[in-house]
């Protein structure tokens, strides 16, 4: 298993796009068929800091879903609502 915790900070008036744009590509990300999990995150003291908190079955998976269309749509979408650039982790499942 791969999780990835994706950290974002957007501007003060990209908020209410980005929520809208992350949660679409999170829901169509869920039907995907190496995805176990999906979530958005948002701060609850930073409005414009979020969390997008993925699991996948294996490393495939996570090179598929950058293929998707709903993936490359919202890519796309949020790229000018970011504050800084997005920082994203990812660790497996061997200790």
């Amino acid at each position: 298993m791969i999780t990835t915790v994706c950290n974002v900070h957007v501007t003060d008036n990209g908020i209410e796009a980005f929520r809208a744009a992350s949660l679409a590509n999170a829901e169509a990300s869920r039907n995907e068929p190496g995805v176990t999990r999906f979530d958005l995150l948002q701060q609850v003291d930073d409005p414009t800091r979020f969390i997008l908190y993925e699991e996948y079955v294996d490393e495939a998976a996570t090179q598929a879903h950058k293929t998707t269309p709903h993936y490359l749509t919202w890519r796309e979408a949020v790229a000018e609502l970011m504050a800084t650039p997005r920082v994203t982790y990812s660790f497996g499942d061997k200790l």
